[in-house]
């Protein structure tokens, strides 16, 4: 098996964070019939709502994280261009003009000297100085990673979607089953 594939030997990898696969009740009346079920709806709903639930907490940290390596994509893509821009700057006797972000939507004009060394901020409130080829080397190890971590969240989160569907699915036959269930006994009496 490789790292960057989402297979596993058995077939499609389930889910690369660990979220507990839901199993379709394809025969409800021996799903109920289950000692851990013994035949009590209310139960058997509820325990399915609080795998809902989960599901619902799960989407929500997956879909923050998402976002922040959505974000985190761009702004390392843009600190190796300038790396890159540096590197070619390296060797020349003049300085040059660039503009760098201030805050948001704040951006500041400078005038950078050729240099063989830049500071990236690794965060935590810790900053390193690189030369210019270790920074690029971390700064694309950093992509690839970012990459590869959005791949595997995206991927969690189809895999959550269809826990969703199935898990209301299951839901709704319990429901359906008790219901003909509590009509045939109002049709016996």
């Amino acid at each position: 098996m490789e790292g960057d594939k989402d297979t596993t030997e058995d077939g499609p990898k389930k889910s690369y964070a660990g979220i507990p696969e839901a199993n379709f009740v394809d025969d409800v009346d021996a799903f109920m019939a289950l000692p851990e079920n013994s035949g009590a709806v209310d139960t058997v709903l509820k325990k399915l709502d609080e795998q809902h639930s989960k599901y619902k907490f799960m989407e929500l940290n997956l879909a923050s994280k998402r976002k922040r390596l959505r974000l985190q994509i761009p702004d390392l893509e843009h600190s190796l261009k300038m790396i890159k821009m540096l590197q070619k700057q390296q060797n020349s006797p003049e300085d040059f003009e660039a503009q760098f972000l201030l805050s948001d939507q704040v951006y500041m004009k400078a005038v950078v000297p050729p240099t063989d060394k830049v500071c990236l901020w690794l965060g935590a409130n810790v900053m390193l100085e690189y030369t210019l080829d270790d920074a690029m080397a971390l700064l694309v190890k950093n992509i690839e990673t970012a990459k590869k971590n959005l791949s595997h969240v995206e991927h969690d989160l189809d895999f959550l979607r269809d826990q969703f569907t199935t898990t209301e699915v299951n839901m709704a036959r319990v429901y359906n089953w008790d219901v003909k269930r509590r009509q045939a006994a109002k049709a016996s009496t």
